[in-house]
């Protein structure tokens, strides 16, 4: 239990850190969330061209 005690306040003073850090967000991860937000705008974009192509194609007579 000794053992544990330097690495419990070790990560009570990171967590304590992280919490007080008001850095905003760097430009590679502005980036990346708008490249990922783009990727699933354009696979919503296929599944619903998908999906409408085969519900056209259901006959209804």
């Amino acid at each position: 239990m000794m053992y544990l005690l330097p690495i419990v306040l070790w990560l009570r003073a990171r967590w304590d850190a992280s919490k007080n850090d008001e850095s905003g967000m760097t430009t590679e991860t502005v980036i990346l969330i708008a490249i990922f937000a783009g990727l699933a705008i354009a696979a919503g974009a296929v599944i619903v061209a998908k999906v409408m192509s085969k519900a056209n194609n259901i006959p209804t007579s």
